[in-house]
């Protein structure tokens, strides 16, 4: 076992390595720059893509904003509060803002990712729209790289029992044990009975528990975060000054933090801000492919705000509150470090936030991950599949509550790595696509 351990640590290491966060940086900013950094001049229009996809019109099975809201479900999760915290205790201060640039070229990312899985989605034997990248690999590119699409599916579906089921298990069950001392095992089934309740009902369940539960559960933790910050207004501007500071010149050592160099703080920024907002992993399209448009472009403009809500807003909270509250060098790390830096400034009360917050993040995380898993399964497998898995998914949970997860978090962050390959060689390949329908559609819209 310590023997496929360290292999594992060895491509972990490598798949997560400078190479790929080069890849995927400079995918989105390849992006940005080919659609004129048309999601930040259009960031607005965006948002009102966003009010009016309420409803929806054409065809696809939900709504926009219900498309968006289980997009969100997944990415807004354990990177919010768990990876930001691991990213500035091992990176210092300087990988949040490595991490607003990932955020910055990734709206793009996220924004092609939709538009393409729009694009070129599919109705299957029961009339449910499904799309992703395996889709568009194979509709976009042709049938000569359906190995690639093959390889897509097969890793986002070992990925997602880990990252996006067991791992997200774990964490409530860990919180709610710790803050609450409620037994894992019982968390483990509460889980799996409300999660298995709710994916009797397929895309439109999940979307419709989404749409209610990940507004309330993201204003309510941004709600908190801000009361924080307005107690220590008058530190914020330092915070920003240490962040930018530090994302160029190395991190000292001090308190219980070890210090760290520019390009630790580069990695652990890039890559946990792609843990958090996952653009460029290729999951959100497979929720944005079963939204109610006829239009492309006018998904991938709601789409593209995943991104900026997940990571531009919310890390964003949770790293001020760390560095406001002065706890960063503390030696935590993980969620222990923002439940401090919340209960500093909170306190008494911080934690409970943290703590609360991170188990309805993670609960819809699992709800999210479910469908992309489905899809994988589907593209796969066909539809007979969809049941064996749902019962698997549901079966998996109460087992990721109760027992020690590194080696599966190793496997999946690995597997995570492995998907965003095929998706990014599809992305570059597909740019010009992307370019031209952006291109009509901004012409018609003057």
């Amino acid at each position: 076992m310590e023997l496929i351990t360290n292999a594992i640590q060895a491509l972990n290491g490598l798949v997560w390595g400078p190479p790929m966060l080069v890849l995927i940086l400079g995918t989105g900013l390849y992006l940005t720059i080919g659609l004129r950094v048309m999601p930040l001049r259009h960031i607005g229009h965006g948002f009102r893509m966003l009010w009016r996809g309420r409803a929806g019109t054409g065809e696809g099975d939900i709504t926009p904003f219900n498309a968006l809201m289980t997009s969100l479900s997944a990415t807004v999760g354990t990177g919010n509060i768990a990876g930001v915290g691991t990213a500035i205790a091992i990176g210092g201060p300087g990988a949040l803002f490595w991490m607003w640039c990932t955020a910055l070229v990734g709206m793009a990312t996220k924004y092609s990712e939709a538009v393409l899985a729009v694009k070129y989605r599919e109705v299957d034997e029961k009339g449910i729209h499904v799309g992703g990248p395996m889709y568009y690999i194979r509709n976009g590119l042709g049938h000569k790289w359906t190995w690639l699409a093959v390889a897509f599916a097969i890793f986002g579906a070992l990925a997602g029992f880990g990252i996006g089921n067991m791992v997200q298990a774990n964490s409530v069950a860990d919180v709610l044990e710790t803050d609450f001392a409620v037994p894992t095992w019982t968390t483990g089934l509460v889980m799996a009975l409300l999660v298995g309740l709710v994916l009797i009902g397929g895309i439109r369940w999940i979307a419709e528990v989404a749409g209610r539960l990940v507004p309330f559960m993201a204003v309510a933790y941004v709600a908190g975060g801000l009361v924080v910050l307005a107690a220590n207004i008058g530190q914020i501007p330092g915070a920003i000054q240490q962040i930018v500071v530090h994302a160029f010149t190395p991190t000292a050592g001090l308190g219980g933090f070890a210090g760290a160099g520019v390009m630790l703080a580069i990695q652990m920024g890039v890559a946990r801000g792609i843990f958090s907002n996952e653009a460029g992993l290729g999951s959100a399209p497979m929720a944005h492919a079963s939204a109610r448009t006829n239009d492309p472009v006018a998904q991938g403009t709601v789409g593209m705000l995943g991104t900026f809500i997940d990571t531009l807003i919310i890390c964003t909270i949770t790293g001020l509150v760390i560095m406001v509250s002065g706890v960063w060098s503390s030696g935590e790390t993980g969620a222990s470090l923002s439940a401090a830096a919340f209960d500093a400034g909170l306190a008494g009360f911080g934690g409970y936030i943290v703590g609360f917050g991170l188990a309805l993040f993670a609960f819809t995380t699992v709800l999210g991950w479910s469908v992309y898993g489905e899809r994988c399964i589907e593209y796969l497998f066909g539809v007979r599949a969809i049941i064996p898995f749902r019962l698997l998914w549901v079966a998996a949970i109460p087992v990721g509550a109760m027992v020690h997860l590194d080696f599966v978090w190793l496997v999946a962050d690995t597997l995570n790595a492995l998907m965003a390959i095929p998706n990014l060689v599809a992305l570059l390949l597909l740019s010009p696509v992307v370019f031209r329908v952006t291109q009509e559609y901004f012409a018609r819209q003057h």
